[in-house]
């Protein structure tokens, strides 16, 4: 029987989105302010991100464009319980979107402007796969690595860690 998109998407999308909070798990909100390097972002701000990137999916899914403006992302991490709320309401919500989105929703054009000048647009598909999915494994990896020069222990996410097998 033929599968929508979304009915292949979703097993790559929860199992994304388990390693994801098992590494979200590990942050401790006492490292908050730490960075690696002065260009780096703060181990709190580089998770506080990523735990609200599965919200593109939404955005994506259910708008046909999205204005960033300055401010348009406000909070930050200030504790590892509030940053699993935040994950996981943008999970479950995500994953509502993408189990319910047709083909045809999935190949809709979706811009991203900037303070209204337009940057780009794609189509709907693309902003979960590009905005969202790979957007989130980009960010876990960071964090691993931040994780790792703390000495926190690196959850295994595709196979075995050097701390877990």
């Amino acid at each position: 029987m033929p599968q929508t998109i979304s009915q292949l998407l979703l097993p790559e999308f929860d199992h994304e989105m388990a390693n994801t909070r098992r590494a979200l798990e590990r942050v401790p909100a006492h490292l908050a302010d730490w960075k690696p390097h002065p260009k780096s972002m703060t181990m709190g701000t580089l998770a506080w991100h990523l735990a609200g990137l599965p919200a593109w999916i939404t955005r994506g899914l259910t708008r046909d464009e999205f204005d960033r403006t300055p401010g348009s992302d406000p909070g930050g991490m200030t504790t590892t319980a509030a940053l699993l709320e935040r994950f996981d309401t943008s999970v479950a919500e995500a994953r509502h979107h993408l189990g319910e989105a047709t083909d045809e929703v999935m190949q809709q054009s979706w811009t991203f402007k900037r303070n209204g000048q337009t940057v780009f647009s794609q189509p709907k598909l693309a902003v979960v796969r590009t905005m969202a999915l790979n957007h989130v494994i980009h960010h876990r990896a960071q964090l691993t690595v931040y994780l790792r020069l703390n000495d926190i222990p690196v959850p295994s996410l595709y196979g075995p860690s050097a701390d877990e097998r």
